[in-house]
This record gives structure tokens, sequence and C-alpha cells, in this order.
């Protein structure tokens, strides 16, 4: 490996680290992916629905459907 690219690793490691949540606002805005977001928030929402539904909040869910 070259020097500078042991200096930029080195440079990088060193950086100010990030959330799960920026990083992938980061890949959204790059990549130019926006049509992602909409999918991701859905299964976020179906599955705090279904870890939800197994708990005590259980009654309160059903009479909303």
């Amino acid at each position: 490996m070259s020097q500078e690219k042991h200096d930029d690793f080195e440079a990088a490691a060193q950086g100010e680290r990030t959330g799960l949540a920026r990083e992938f606002v980061d890949f959204l805005s790059e990549n130019k992916k926006w049509w992602l977001a909409p999918i991701i928030v859905c299964v976020l929402l179906l599955g705090l629905l279904v870890i939800l539904g197994g708990s005590a909040a259980a009654p309160f869910i059903y009479t909303l459907f």
C-alpha cells in the first residue's frame, strides 16, 4: 500500500464517527437514491408494529385496525 493511501486511511480513522442514520442519509444523497427512503421507513414501521404486537401494547394497536 502506498504511503499516501495509508495516510488517507489514518486520517479517516481519526475523523469523527457518524451514526447509522447519518451514514444512510449520506448514502442517499451521494448516490441519488432518494426513492429508497420511503421503502426503508415502511419496513421500519412494519417492524415496529410487529414488535409492539407481541407486547402489552397489542390491545391498543388492534383497536386501530
